[in-house]
């Protein structure tokens, strides 16, 4: 009897800290939170539980136990925690992000994946990136000696290349600003009601049913005629309508431009904070591109420091700090420990980018440590490392 109830034991909770009645730990969470669940991972492991409000939720700060969730449970982990805020921008779960995972799901990744982000779709919007970029350089020299917003720049050229490919056109002067202004304020603060005060503002310029003319670019349908086209299919395999578009075109925009510009505004910070980098990366560009030319797309896969550049970047500054929070379907084991079904997990990757066990001084930037983690392989030890930094976009 004694060896059965051991076999049977149930791995225990997580261990963490104490909070009141009702509302838990909610009343001691500070603004910089992922701060603070940094400190509480010392304190408690690199697994802990907290309580917010009636809601349990389970903390990861660890490399190896965020690959058991996002590539060994991945399944039980694929939907994401549902909030209030998740539910109003996400049109109640009608985008990509929130949709449960199912055939809705599969049919929404399958359609950005393959044909938004296919090398036809990159192709044919090609033209329009490289003149958006050529305007912003026109437009950064005559500014010669007067202070710029490199934000507000880099944020620019992401809308338009992004709004290229989602309707085929860009956005100029007095409607960027407006758009741009929407974007930045739904980054900073998710809980603000997206239907009444920031949709409008950014479906005002949509074409088609939304407000304008259809576009096609060169024969090629864009990605917002795609959806139209399926949203009237309407078979019962592909549930798109208006709601559905716009969820996922919300997804597209918020997702996109604003973590482009926020991780461009950063590597200059660092440039700033680090000349004989930015030395680095402008002897390079010289040596690829030459003195007199233009960075063309072809140069980029030649650009290797300034690759691990970025990507030493996104270590310390990562786009966001947590991984979108994920619900269990099931109760599982991770860690040693138990993690209930519609619990939320949050995954810190603040922590464990600057974990000092993976990374030796963890706080200074040193593009070179990239170059020798070797990103084409697939080690165990690499895929732990990054597993943070690689599902951060998923």
């Amino acid at each position: 009897m004694l060896f059965t109830k051991s076999c049977n034991k149930t791995p225990p909770m997580p261990p963490g800290p104490r909070g009141l009645p009702i509302v838990g730990f909610l009343p001691f969470l500070r603004p910089d939170m992922h701060i603070q669940f940094t400190e509480l991972a010392r304190q408690y492991g690199p697994v802990y539980k907290l309580w917010l409000g009636t809601k349990l939720c389970i903390v990861i700060s660890s490399p190896s136990l965020t690959k058991e969730i996002v590539r060994d449970h991945d399944t039980n982990f694929a939907n994401r925690g549902s909030t209030v805020a998740g539910r109003i921008g996400s049109y109640n779960g009608n985008d990509i992000a929130f949709c449960p995972y199912g055939s809705s799901w599969r049919t929404r990744r399958k359609l950005f994946v393959h044909d938004m982000l296919s090398n036809r779709s990159l192709d044919a919007t090609f033209d329009l990136r490289k003149d958006e970029v050529r305007k912003v350089i026109r437009n950064i020299y005559t500014k010669i000696n007067t202070p710029v917003k490199v934000w507000e720049l880099a944020s620019g050229i992401s809308l338009n290349a992004i709004m290229s490919m989602v309707w085929g056109n860009t956005i100029e002067g007095e409607r960027k600003d407006k758009i741009g202004a929407a974007v930045s304020s739904l980054w900073q603060d998710l809980l603000i009601c997206w239907e009444s005060q920031t949709c409008p503002i950014i479906f005002r310029f949509l074409p088609g049913k939304f407000g304008g003319g259809g576009n096609k670019n060169g024969g090629r349908l864009d990605f917002l005629q795609m959806l139209m086209e399926l949203s009237e299919k309407q078979d019962v395999n592909t549930e798109f309508g208006k709601t559905q578009i716009k969820a996922m075109i919300m997804d597209i925009i918020i997702g996109g431009a604003a973590t482009s510009s926020t991780t461009i505004e950063w590597v200059m910070v660092e440039f700033m904070r680090n000349p004989e980098v930015m030395e680095k990366v402008h002897k390079e560009l010289n040596e690829v591109v030459g003195l007199d030319n233009v960075v063309e797309e072809f140069h980029i896969p030649k650009l290797v420091y300034l690759d691990v550049v970025i990507k030493e970047t996104l270590r310390i500054h990562p786009v966001g700090p947590f991984l979108s929070p994920r619900t269990p379907s099931q109760s599982c084991t991770v860690g040693g420990y138990s993690i209930p079904k519609g619990s939320m997990v949050f995954i810190n990757v603040h922590s464990i980018h600057k974990d000092p066990v993976s990374w030796d001084n963890p706080l200074e930037f040193v593009p070179e440590r990239e170059k020798d983690l070797c990103w084409a392989t697939t080690s165990r030890e690499t895929i732990e490392v990054f597993v943070g930094f690689t599902s951060a976009f998923i």
